[in-house]
């Protein structure tokens, strides 16, 4: 995106849709984790595998599958947050182009295995290698941005 509407040579403009695109499916990311939840404690509650005395000041006794969905739901208003700051800030502020729209999509498709690791065979090994690879480039994603906005590259 640039000031002037007209981008300079050899600069992709970018549509506000194309900038948000990646964001909204990581909010659906987050809405099926959480519809999951809600599922998975409801079958738990109805076959009486829990019962309400269990849950009903927030202890932690939902069984392991339930617990999993839980967890990676939480986990979405982790490193994520740091994605829809730095969108909040590049879209207004006309620094939304191409780099950071494809390692939005890179980010989010990292967020997609790392729930599927997290929900499925919780391989810890697998999960932390995903999460670093989506901090990695959440990271770049930052000192691009930082880079852009201080040094006006």
């Amino acid at each position: 995106m640039t000031v002037r509407g007209v981008p300079p040579y050899g600069k992709v403009p970018m549509s506000v849709q194309m900038v948000l695109l990646p964001v909204f499916v990581q909010v659906g990311l987050t809405f099926a984790l959480l519809i999951g939840m809600v599922f998975a404690r409801r079958k738990t509650l109805v076959s009486g595998e829990t019962s309400i005395r269990d849950i009903a000041l927030g202890e932690p006794n939902w069984p392991k599958g339930a617990t999993q969905i839980a967890n990676c739901y939480r986990n979405q208003f982790e490193l994520p947050v740091l994605l829809y700051v730095l969108i909040a800030l590049a879209l207004p502020l006309r620094h939304a182009d191409l780099f950071i729209v494809l390692m939005s999509w890179v980010f989010v498709v990292t967020r997609f295995a790392h729930a599927g690791v997290f929900v499925s065979s919780n391989d810890l090994g697998r999960r932390s290698t995903i999460w670093l690879a989506g901090v990695l480039v959440l990271l770049a994603m930052w000192i691009y941005f930082a880079l852009k906005m201080l040094l006006l590259i």
